[in-house]
């Protein structure tokens, strides 16, 4: 079974990952690497490396390998950052920034959640994560400033915390539109309240809940 998982892992980034431009090696490895399966009810393993989203409880999702990969790629890490990831979710994505961070702090407000994606984190052996439950949209001060930070969950503006806890060259990647439709954006801190901005095109989260987000 083991080897029949590498298997689709490989499947999945030959097929979905770098036909559509992911280049990134130190990305694709981790994708390689990180048994996305398992963070997925056992009932969904036969899916869990195919195409698209699938369901984790509380109506929330985990999102398709492609977008956690562009995500991921989009940060440019070297292995050095500090990271935080708003919207821990099931726990894959952090594993992935995990793989290729020195440092992950992870916000996740659903406690149920947060409690699985813990366990699996301590099982999976990842020493360099750090989750907590609350407000992902007011980030996470106390060990900021951040190289990168990386939000599973749309926001109709990005949160100003958020930006203001960026490190100059630091980069925040957000899903930014309504609740239907969303673009990929990277702010990118050039220095002190100066932030470019670049478009990755079209997305589509569930929406991030909280003080400057959405409200539930």
């Amino acid at each position: 079974m083991l080897n029949n998982f590498q298997s689709k892992r490989q499947q999945m980034v030959d097929a979905q990952l770098t036909p559509r431009g992911i280049r990134d090696k130190r990305v694709i490895d981790a994708m390689k690497k990180v048994p996305r399966h398992l963070f997925l009810d056992e009932a969904l393993w036969p899916q869990a490396y195919e195409d698209h989203p699938l369901p984790i409880g509380e109506k929330q999702t985990i999102s398709q390998p492609f977008i956690v990969a562009l995500m991921t790629e989009l940060l440019r890490l070297t292995g050095r950052e500090k990271v935080l990831e708003i919207g821990s979710g099931s726990g894959y994505q952090t594993a992935v920034l995990a793989e290729l961070a020195e440092q992950v702090y992870t916000i996740e407000r659903i406690p149920s959640i947060a409690k699985r994606a813990r366990k699996l984190f301590d099982t999976l052996k990842y020493r360099n994560i750090v989750i907590t439950i609350g407000d992902g949209t007011l980030g996470w001060k106390e060990h900021s400033p951040y190289d990168g930070i990386i939000v599973t969950a749309a926001a109709p503006n990005p949160p100003q915390p958020l930006l203001e806890q960026l490190s100059v060259g630091g980069r925040l990647v957000i899903p930014i539109g309504n609740e239907f439709s969303q673009d990929l954006i990277v702010y990118t801190c050039e220095e002190a309240n100066h932030y470019s901005e670049e478009n990755h095109g079209g997305c589509r989260f569930v929406k991030l809940i909280g003080e400057r987000g959405w409200r539930d």
